[in-house]
């Protein structure tokens, strides 16, 4: 009798594993299951973006790092220890913020659906929801991710801020995605900042009086005084220097007109590979809202093919 109740047991496990680690990513993937998380998720952030409008750079940030290393599987979320490190000691993830702010939609949804609704899902209905509030485009979102069971530093692997358009559109191919697709995804730097340590190599004052080429005058000036400043050692400029909050097409506009702040952002306008792209969503808003959604359900996807879990804490593993 208790060799038949254990295996009753196992069998009640696997049942309910194998539908989670083979499901495919659909829209409405937990109508049945928690059809109030949509609803939950929105009204969360709306209530931050209320106060706090940095909060959809943040979430790009937070989602594009995440998908970029072993796919969209909250990998980013996990907190290091004293045994093992986790990827948020990666250098390109150190200043990537808005993990309590996940943590605050994890909590209200355990409480509507007890470990039911992954971190990876709820990190990718944020990003939405929080884009979709900034003035981007609102596209529905496919959902039914797992929580990765490994979190590594050493396997981020990241455009960095000096980048060449030929480095990284390598590092876009390597995830399947296309020259197009990273200079759509690169226009989410129409919303949020960067820090002078991120490019403050290319001002004239790192470079004996000379400016950048490829960087206005006017804007050289104007970012040699703020990194100057006594009162804070690192500040921050907005990437777009005409409309920072919000979410549309003026960031083409302005590296267009070399005021491109990151070295890799000003590239785009210059590289001949990818000018035609950046020049057409300056034109035209509605292409570049179109191609960001689709690019965005297309980053989403991203998955390694790995098993995974529904954490409870988005910071631990189960």
């Amino acid at each position: 009798m208790k060799s038949n109740n254990m295996s009753l047991i196992l069998l009640s496990l696997f049942f309910f594993v194998i539908p989670f680690a083979f499901a495919r990513l659909q829209v409405g993937f937990y109508s049945t299951s928690c059809p109030q998380v949509e609803s939950i998720v929105r009204q969360v952030v709306k209530q931050r973006f209320g106060r706090d409008k940095s909060i959809t750079a943040a979430l790009l940030r937070m989602h594009f790092h995440d998908c970029f290393v072993k796919g969209c599987d909250a990998s980013i979320l996990i907190d290091s220890t004293s045994e093992k490190e986790s990827e948020k000691t990666a250098g390109p993830n150190l200043t990537v913020r808005g993990y309590e702010f996940i943590d605050e939609i994890k909590k209200r949804l355990e409480t509507a659906c007890p470990s039911t609704v992954s971190c990876a899902d709820i990190i990718t209905l944020a990003t939405r929801d929080a884009v979709a509030l900034s003035g981007g485009p609102n596209y529905n979102v496919p959902t039914g991710r797992l929580d990765g069971l490994i979190s590594d530093p050493s396997k981020v692997n990241l455009p960095g801020p000096s980048s060449s358009v030929s480095e990284a559109v390598q590092i876009f191919n390597s995830k399947g995605m296309t020259l197009n697709d990273m200079v759509t995804l690169l226009g989410a730097h129409t919303v949020g900042v960067a820090h002078c340590n991120f490019f403050e190599d290319r001002l004239s004052s790192s470079n004996g009086g000379k400016t950048d080429p490829t960087m206005d005058p006017s804007l050289d000036a104007k970012l040699v005084k703020l990194c100057g400043s006594s009162s804070n050692p690192n500040p921050s400029t907005f990437l777009d220097q005409g409309t920072g909050n919000v979410f549309d097409n003026q960031f083409f506009n302005q590296i267009l007109s070399k005021k491109g702040v990151l070295q890799i952002d000003q590239e785009l306008a210059v590289d001949r590979s990818s000018v035609r792209i950046v020049s057409n969503f300056a034109r035209n808003g509605a292409a570049f809202q179109k191609s960001f959604a689709d690019a965005m359900i297309k980053l989403g996807n991203l998955q390694d093919g790995s098993d995974g879990e529904i954490r409870k804490n988005c910071r631990v593993f189960n």
